[in-house]
């Protein structure tokens, strides 16, 4: 069972105005069977944060092209995008942004 994980969002360069025009969240993910990774993640910022136009966001299972994700300052695209360590361990801090690449 995975425990609860705290996450630390940053949305910028225009995201945030998806969400309220809240740049930053800080969020706990729920226990769940699975590990916690970003798709679960971003289904999950889908269902509870955003606010309008999830086609700006998210493509499929993905965000869109065109949005930068950072994991802890680092390009999601130089990980493994859909089991990103620091999703899977209890009590590590996480920040993750997102901000459409210019």
């Amino acid at each position: 069972m995975a425990a609860p994980i705290a996450v630390h969002l940053e949305f910028g360069g225009g995201a945030e105005l998806l969400f309220n025009g809240v740049k930053e969240h800080h969020v706990t993910l729920p226990s769940q069977s699975e590990p916690w990774d970003m798709k679960q993640l971003l289904v999950w910022i889908q269902r509870n944060l955003l606010k309008e136009r999830p086609e700006l966001f998210v493509q499929g299972d993905s965000v869109r092209p065109g949005i930068l994700v950072l994991i802890n300052d680092a390009d999601w695209e130089l990980m493994n995008q859909n089991a990103c360590a620091c999703l899977t361990a209890a009590g590590l801090d996480c920040s993750v942004g997102l901000k459409p690449a210019h």
